[in-house]
């Protein structure tokens, strides 16, 4: 008897190790994750550490200092410790996650930095940052219909030309003309790379950890063959892709929780979906936004039966809390009246007086649909006009003089952003509002759509500035299921037509005046400041720039308005049920 209690102990703990061991490898990242992830974090892609080498340094050596640039954390206030001062520049140093955790004023972040804009390494060009504020980088590769967009205006279309772009770029302390060195720089230190400081993904080298082919790899950093690169005899540009493919695929896998079915689960807002049965993804066929206006029938349904059940706790918690946040977990009769705020809107297309001064009407919903809370989209908010007129008086911006398309082909350099092949354009309109300089600003995707120099997103950027006035004109088309309406555009972008009015680029070019990509919603208590800029450290002051530019929009006085800004109706006394509901937007992301 003794015998048989000893093989089912022994039979059950080899089932529990197994088990274990299953779970280990489901929770484990696939190998091109993982060493994307190292690549992300490698600090000798950077420009400094080039000028390390040119002056003799080893590529398995260090600087004896690092970027001064780093020497501190900038933030909205003073700075903090830099967990990268002594180093030069990564992916990591503006896109960061629990670096920071511990500090007083750090905290989680969703993979960007706590400055407005960005610090970047000082070169002979004089900047001391970036142009914008790091984007949060999780859930920026979500699917979309008409393909991905990424930077604030639209730059690049696919996140490998985003990583590619990023190291030979000034956040890497390149500048305009250098490019061409960056991949011959970065093959040789995956060429020559002894894997020193790489004790977390296995000590290998990247030569042999790219060509995958090495039998002592262990199996959690073997590469899928369409990510190896044969170090050996590839090209620099072949190696630097290869890096860019991996990196990509790191960042790509950059996502909010979701369940078994795909849909999003951690955040108090998904629960409280959960638990009153509520639908929580579209039905095939049907638009964010009219599954946004189906949910909020639903909801007012559910609320008029008296049937809601509101949620106090983190069910999937054994704490019932959150984790990283000083918010309680919850979605009650706050949250849900800002919800019923965010989702309201007039009576028709834009607000009226008595709707304006009444308020309770967000509209945010038309471009910030559920589930993903952006509708991928570029549009003015009226951040860009607001930070001029600060500077420069008010109606500055509106009276700025801003080319035509003719115009602007006429003399790329004098309007047009600086390139490798024009690396001394004057580029006015991306640049930061200054006082001693008047008619710099940055007009966002005016500077990239229709811009020769940048071809790869134009068919996207097209059909996303086509699409509003298309339906605007022919409001037949407003009709269709989201199925048909994205056939038809995808056979007009298939067919590169431009001359069909009034999506002629030289019609659409006045649209892009100031307009910037939708951002996510999810988790922005691990994002701010907010917006392109950084300007807003609290969705208080983010609700009273809405609040401002969609009375703008109504007198008159916004250059470029949305059609659906001046749907915007809300007062003050809505801010607390508002912000009340995008912070049950937000999830423990570590």
């Amino acid at each position: 008897m003794r015998l048989t209690n000893i093989l089912v102990l022994i039979c059950l703990l080899a089932t529990l190790a197994v088990s274990e061991l299953r779970a280990q490898e489901e929770d484990s990242d696939p190998a091109e994750i993982a060493i994307g992830e190292r690549l992300f974090l490698e600090t000798r892609f950077a420009q400094a550490f080039k000028a390390f080498l040119d002056e003799g340094g080893a590529v398995n050596g260090a600087p004896e200092s690092g970027d001064p640039a780093l020497d501190e954390l900038a933030t909205t206030g003073a700075p903090l410790p830099n967990p990268f001062k002594g180093q030069t520049f990564n992916c990591r140093a503006c896109h960061m996650v629990d670096e920071s955790l511990d500090e007083p004023r750090g905290g989680m972040r969703t993979y960007n930095d706590f400055a407005r804009r960005s610090p970047v390494p000082v070169r002979e060009d004089g900047a001391a940052t970036a142009l914008r504020n790091s984007p949060p980088l999780v859930n920026a590769s979500q699917n979309r219909p008409g393909g991905a967009f990424f930077h604030f205006d639209g730059e690049f279309d696919s996140m490998e030309d985003l990583v590619r772009g990023t190291i030979s770029g000034r956040n890497f302390g390149w500048i305009h003309g250098e490019g061409h060195l960056v991949p011959a720089h970065v093959a040789r230190i995956i060429r020559e790379d002894e894997g020193l400081a790489a004790d977390d993904f296995g000590g290998l080298s990247y030569a042999v950890t790219l060509t995958g082919t090495d039998p002592s790899i262990p199996a959690e950093f073997l590469l899928p063959e369409e990510f190896r690169v044969d170090v050996a005899s590839a090209s620099d540009q072949e190696i630097f892709d290869a890096v860019a493919k991996l990196i990509a695929a790191y960042t790509v896998d950059l996502a909010f929780s979701t369940d078994d079915a795909g849909d999003f689960s951690a955040s108090p807002y998904d629960a409280f979906l959960a638990a009153n049965d509520l639908p929580r993804h579209p039905v095939l066929g049907e638009s964010p936004l009219a599954y946004s206006r189906r949910l909020l029938g639903l909801i007012r349904a559910a609320e008029a039966d008296g049937d809601l059940q509101f949620i106090y706790s983190d069910p999937q918690s054994h704490l019932g809390a959150f984790a990283f946040h000083d918010q309680g977990f919850r979605f009650s009769h706050k949250e849900l009246r800002g919800l019923k705020i965010f989702f309201s809107e007039p009576a028709r297309g834009a607000a009226s007086p008595v709707e304006a001064s009444r308020g309770g009407v967000g509209a945010c919903l038309r471009c910030h649909p559920a589930p993903l809370f952006t509708d991928f989209r570029f549009h003015n908010t009226g951040v860009a006009q607001r930070e001029y007129d600060e500077i420069h008086g008010a109606g500055a911006f509106s009276a700025l003089e801003v080319p035509g398309l003719e115009t602007r082909n006429q003399r790329p350099d004098l309007y047009l952003p600086a390139t490798e092949a024009m690396p001394s354009a004057a580029e006015p309109f991306r640049r930061i509002p200054l006082a001693e300089r008047p008619g710099w600003t940055d007009l966002g995707a005016w500077n990239i759509f229709a811009n020769p120099t940048a071809p790869h997103p134009q068919a996207k950027l097209w059909r996303a500035f086509c699409e509003p006035e298309l339906l605007a004109a022919r409001p037949e088309l407003a009709g269709l299921s989201a199925v048909r309406l994205n056939l038809l555009l995808d056979d007009m972008t298939a067919r590169g037509d431009r001359s069909v009015s009034p999506c002629t680029e030289a019609e659409l070019l006045p649209k892009t005046v100031a307009a910037f990509k939708t951002a996510g919603l999810r988790d922005l208590s691990h994002s701010a400041p907010y917006m392109h800029n950084g300007a807003f450290d609290t969705l208080d002051q983010v609700l009273e720039l809405y609040l401002d530019s969609a009375a703008l929009a109504r007198a008159g006085k916004l250059r470029n308005p949305p059609a659906d800004l001046s749907a915007v109706a809300i007062t003050k006394r809505d801010f607390a049920d508002l912000v009340a509901f995008l912070q049950a937007l937000s999830e423990d992301y570590n």
